[in-house]
């Protein structure tokens, strides 16, 4: 497996401050997709906080609502999802780390729908991928990399942030 480098952390950095900067409200609500959004919306949820904002914060594993559950492993890891707020009537913003085909977020869209309904539902990526095989589109993007099909696009998040492409042999 071949491993490159696509975004250094600095320019992670400035594409999560770009991400928080869209995001304008008194009270904003922040649901990360684990693993990857997760750690995103925490970093989202810092720079918001920093600038006077109110933050609610949840996570979302999509497990049971993924349409290839049966593909992916015999046992997939499964965590906790925690939505400690009222979706109902909310403007959440979905938090991913990678945007590919779109199923992924539907996933959490259907898994959000179980807690109630909310006003309305944003979409928030770091990375944007391309590849889409739904009809779904992030209204903030950190950084975009048009990454050929046998790739993967990962955050890594240990010490300094990067992207990195993998091609799989």
């Amino acid at each position: 497996m071949t491993e490159t480098v696509l975004f250094d952390h600095q320019t992670v950095e400035e594409a999560l401050n770009q991400m928080a900067g869209a995001m304008t409200a008194a009270e904003i609500f922040l649901v990360g997709i684990h693993s990857g959004g997760a750690c995103v919306a925490d970093a989202i949820q810092r720079r918001l906080e920093q600038k006077g904002c109110t933050v609610f914060r949840g996570n979302l594993d999509i497990s049971f609502y993924r349409d290839d559950l049966d593909t992916i492993a015999p046992h997939p890891l499964v965590r906790t999802s925690e939505l400690p707020f009222d979706v109902a009537g909310k403007d959440i913003w979905l938090i991913d780390d990678v945007l590919y085909t779109g199923r992924t977020i539907r996933a959490a869209m259907d898994e959000i729908f179980d807690y109630g309904r909310p006003a309305s539902i944003r979409l928030a990526v770091l990375v944007d991928r391309g590849g889409r095989q739904l009809p779904i589109a992030a209204e903030t993007t950190g950084l975009n990399f048009e990454a050929l099909a046998g790739c993967t696009v990962e955050l890594v998040t240990d010490g300094a942030w990067t992207i990195e492409q993998r091609q799989v042999k």
